[in-house]
């Protein structure tokens, strides 16, 4: 009897054929075999869902009569595409092969990938009686395949992953299917005459539990910058002589006990909303130079730890700002360097490693020293051991990874990297880079802030100057990483933690000879300085800030928080909007569907008027679709049965009231 193993495209049935060490191998039309073993594989979904039609011809035409439509649990119809018709068969003849006794499923490790197998497994008929294993792994180097192979569950320990997959798929359909049909019949001519569209034009209001609410998040956004109402106001600047001939320059701060103003005068503590006021201010320091006073000093040393390592969306979030490229583009790139064993697997959420992992991270650092931009680094890290520790850290939790832990280097296929195109193997470089700082010490800055009283009036300032460099030794990317493949824009350079490059204390400061830092050390409280002089400069209040494709998927992450700390971002994580499987798909659908558009140099996102109408309409009818909480809700709930905290059928109850419910709204307004 043979072992059957179903992969999900041919380029990893290759790798499982390679790592399993078949001979003779006989390549047939979609399968290869030898003595042992049969690997297929699929091609993304053979199976999909039945469109309504299918149920009944009537059905093809949109009309309120029909809705909703929701079939019943023993209803429900799938059918093979036409485009995968071909492979199907040949999957489903190696299924029910008489002399096949085991089927090991190797689709995709995540709930996506055991859709895919289920839907061909149910189609095909597969005989109860063969042995069903699930193969599981992190990464598609031949060690971590066999290990696969060998720890493979009985592919029923995924039922319920099994079932929040088949959830999810129905949830999609029924609100596509229902929500965008009662809209359309709704609205569709109405927002046809306000665009002043062609009559002949398709107008289809298209509608997903994800998209939706990300559209929406756009529009209001955009809403937000348009309502922004721009205060100008003036800052005063001073510059104060501290000793030894360095400056430093300190901004005005409101003085709640001063005669020289009145507090409508000012905006938010630091300038005038006038600059004739703020001129006449200045002025009443003059002459120049005048004494001043240290009345308050606080060093302090601060230290940055690494980062966190890569999960898809951070990943995704710093090509985009750095690279400027899409997050479909960086998922590709991530895809390629898995398939190729470079990388682990890309779509995590995870941000960081498993204990096991953690015991034989030696065998991945081992695997760079021999890669020229981080080879020095990873030698260092080897000879010193700071590996060896790595279990007791925040890098290291098992409890904080549902399905693979974060995205590292192997260690392995550098004969492969030579076949990455450039930007490729800068990304490649940036994960590496990411990986190796958790082994470095953190970054140590000394921090100085300063309170300044002069003429009764109080002046502050604050600066920071690297003492450590610590993991900024390896985290730091060349500075032509933006320009990583030609044609690419780039933005100047950044750290794998996404702060601009640094490294000197002058870059820090602006302390180009070291004398402000010197002087800025040996300053007291209660030191007599002077003011050389004061000037104006204006000021202004900015809007919100537009998102970019790799902000927004920080967003969707953080279920429509977009938080710039990554600490806290760790911190509040929960069930987001979407996956990291789908996400940037769902921007890309976006882009497609001309509801949004995309600034490919800059990687902006703006509503288009047609994608702010279907907002609008959507606001007035399900405004519970434009809630990113709500939404992230509904993937909470998939998580609860792929954890059997909650049944299929109460998640599908739940959906199926909503369904009715809000189609029935939309056919009564």
């Amino acid at each position: 009897m043979k072992k059957l193993f179903i992969a999900e495209k041919p380029s990893v049935a290759q790798q499982f054929s390679q790592a399993l060490g078949m001979k003779n191998v006989r390549r047939g039309d979609g399968f290869l075999e030898d003595e042992n073993y049969v690997i297929t594989w699929c091609v993304g979904h053979l199976v999909q869902l039945s469109y309504p039609e299918a149920y009944d011809e009537s059905l093809k035409k949109w009309s309120f009569d029909t809705l909703p439509f929701i079939p019943g649990d023993s209803e429900w119809r799938y059918e093979v595409g036409k485009s995968t018709k071909k492979q199907f068969q040949v999957v489903s003849k190696q299924l029910n092969r008489e002399d096949v006794d085991t089927i090991y499923v190797c689709t995709d490790s995540a709930r996506e990938g055991e859709y895919i197998y289920r839907l061909v497994e149910m189609m095909a008929k597969v005989p109860e009686s063969k042995e069903k294993r699930r193969v599981w792994i992190d990464s598609q180097t031949n060690e971590e395949i066999l290990r696969g192979i060998r720890e493979a569950k009985p592919d029923s320990a995924y039922d319920n992953l099994s079932a929040a997959a088949f959830s999810r798929a129905k949830e999609d359909y029924l609100m596509g299917i229902n929500f965008s049909r009662a809209l359309s019949l709704k609205y569709s001519n109405r927002i046809r005459r306000e665009l002043n569209m062609d009559r002949n034009d398709k107008m289809v209001v298209a509608v997903g539990r994800v998209m939706t609410c990300v559209l929406g998040m756009i529009v209001k956004r955009e809403q937000e910058i348009r309502a922004f109402q721009k205060t100008v106001f003036y800052r005063i600047l001073g510059d104060f002589d501290i000793g030894n001939g360095a400056v430093i320059t300190a901004d005005w701060k409101e003085n709640p006990g001063s005669k020289k103003y009145a507090p409508t005068e000012i905006y938010d503590g630091k300038g005038f909303l006038k600059q004739g006021r703020a001129v006449e201010f200045m002025k009443s320091f003059m002459p120049f130079p005048r004494e001043a006073e240290v009345t308050g000093l606080e060093k302090k040393k601060e230290t940055k730890n690494p980062p966190l390592l890569y999960n898809l969306a951070e990943l995704q979030n710093d090509c985009s700002k750095m690279f400027k490229i899409s997050p479909d583009e960086t998922l590709a790139i991530a895809q390629e360097l898995y398939e190729k064993k470079l990388t682990t697997y890309p779509r995590t959420d995870a941000r960081v490693l498993s204990t096991a992992v953690s015991k034989e991270i030696a065998k991945n650092i081992k695997g760079l020293s021999t890669y020229e931009p981080v080879a020095a680094a990873a030698q260092e890290i080897l000879e010193n051991g700071s590996y060896k520790n790595i279990g007791k850290t925040r890098y290291v939790d098992d409890k904080k990874i549902a399905d693979h832990y974060a995205i590292i280097p192997t260690g392995q296929g550098q004969r492969e990297y030579q076949s990455l195109k450039p930007l490729a193997k800068k990304v490649y470089e940036l994960i590496c880079r990411r990986f190796l700082a958790i082994f470095y010490p953190p970054a140590v800055y000394q921090k100085i802030a300063l309170s300044i009283s002069c003429n009764d009036e109080t002046f502050t300032a604050g600066t920071r100057a690297l003492k450590e460099e610590g993991y900024l030794k390896v985290a730091n990317v060349k500075k032509d990483a933006s320009k990583a493949a030609e044609g690419d824009s780039g933005t100047g350079s950044a750290t794998g933690d996404g702060q601009p490059e640094g490294g000197q204390d002058s870059e820090e400061t602006g302390d180009k000879d070291g004398r402000l830092s010197e002087a800025l050390l040996k300053l007291k409280k209660g030191q007599k300085i002077s003011l050389r002089t004061l000037q104006v400069k204006e000021g202004e209040t900015s809007p919100p800030k537009r998102y970019t494709s790799g902000s927004m998927i920080l967003a969707m992450e953080n279920a429509g928080n977009l938080i710039e700390d990554e600490d806290l971002r760790a911190q509040i994580k929960g069930a987001g909007i979407g996956t990291s499987a789908t996400r940037a798909g769902i921007l890309t659908k976006l882009v497609d569907d001309k509801y949004v558009s995309l600034q490919k140099k800059t990687q902006i996102l703006t509503p288009t008027k047609l994608g702010e109408h279907i907002a609008y309409y959507v606001k007035i009818s399900i405004p519970h679709l434009l809630n990113p909480k709500l939404t992230a809700s509904w993937e909470m709930g998939l998580s609860s049965v792929a954890e059997g905290k909650i049944s299929e059928r109460e998640y599908m109850d739940k959906l199926e009231q909503f369904v009715r419910e809000k189609t029935e709204k939309i056919r009564s307004m």
